[in-house]
């Protein structure tokens, strides 16, 4: 594998993490998960944030290796702190789901890699953003619009069903029948099966 990397190397003029990444996912696309596991492993051993998040998602799903859940997380900080937006997501999801809720600290760290996540453009998080603001013990019903209509922009169906849900309700906007039906009829198209149901009542 080194030797493929060097390679590499040579013939584009890259860094040896890089190329190291990149047979990581052609291997993977190929179906070579342990070899691609071991090429993202190498490369994130030297400090690639890149690799770092591809060995968070192999032991996230047991790609290649085993299935570990607090070994994804590490990788997943690691990427997160050279501002790896996916990994940032994918961290602060873990930190809010397999943590005690009553470490503030954790929490706050989970929504700041969040919102950091989000404004990078990340769709997940800026969908499990407007939900969590949405549902927290105190609802910030505005911010948590804000999100949803930045993830349905991005095309997320769900999130769009979420915006007409506020325009139906009121939350975080004034009432709007005419507009929730719109976000409805938008949401449906797209597939989302609760947006259909909505339309049928």
């Amino acid at each position: 594998l080194e030797e493929a990397a060097f390679q590499l190397q040579q013939i584009f003029r890259i860094d040896i993490s890089i190329a190291l990444n990149i047979l990581g996912i052609e291997s993977m696309r190929a179906g070579h998960y342990r070899v691609a596991y071991t090429c993202f492993k190498l490369a994130a051993d030297r400090g690639y944030s890149k690799a770092q998040f591809n060995v968070g998602l192999c032991y996230e799903h047991g790609r290649g290796t085993e299935k570990d859940l607090e070994k994804a997380a590490f990788y997943y900080y690691h990427a997160a702190s050279s501002r790896h937006p996916m990994a940032q997501y994918r961290y602060a999801r873990y930190l809010l789901c397999h943590r005690p809720e009553n470490e503030w600290d954790r929490h706050q760290k989970a929504v700041t890699l969040l919102e950091q996540a989000a404004t990078a453009g990340i769709t997940e998080a800026q969908a499990y953003l407007g939900v969590f603001y949405m549902r927290g013990l105190q609802p910030k019903e505005k911010r948590g619009l804000k999100y949803l209509l930045l993830a349905a922009k991005n095309g997320d169906a769900q999130s769009r069903y979420h915006v007409g849900v506020c325009y139906e309700k009121g939350l975080g906007v004034q009432q709007n029948l005419a507009e929730a039906m719109k976000h409805y009829r938008q949401s449906a198209a797209a597939g989302n099966r609760n947006a259909r149901e909505r339309l049928r009542v």
